[in-house]
């Protein structure tokens, strides 16, 4: 599985030339409705397995948490499951908030 910092995952999303990964937000859902990156589709950590046949294993995704830990374990968990093109958000929506948008809340 791939790292990518937030600054690196804000350039990607700002440049036209580059295909939209798929921005899959583990966390849970008071926490998506706390804050999130404009765009990204949610899917709890604990309900991955029985709704992974709603993901495209030929897509690029880049797994979101709070900090970075449990999307690790998603992305982890999609690699063994077939899926090849996974990233993880080092430092999750905390670090989107500290480094990319300061006015984004942060819990």
């Amino acid at each position: 599985m791939q790292q990518m910092t937030a600054p690196d995952l804000a350039a990607w999303l700002a440049d036209p030339a580059r295909a939209r990964p798929l921005l899959l937000d583990v966390r849970e859902n008071w926490e998506f409705e706390t804050c999130k990156i404009e765009g990204s589709t949610q899917i709890a950590m604990n309900t991955i397995p029985a709704r992974i046949e709603e993901l495209d294993e030929e897509a690029e995704i880049v797994c979101i948490c709070h900090h970075g830990a449990r999307s690790m374990q998603v992305a982890a968990f999609l690699e063994r499951n077939g899926f090849a093109r996974v990233t993880n958000l080092t430092g999750g929506i905390h670090a989107w908030a500290l480094q990319v948008d300061s006015s984004m809340p942060r819990y």
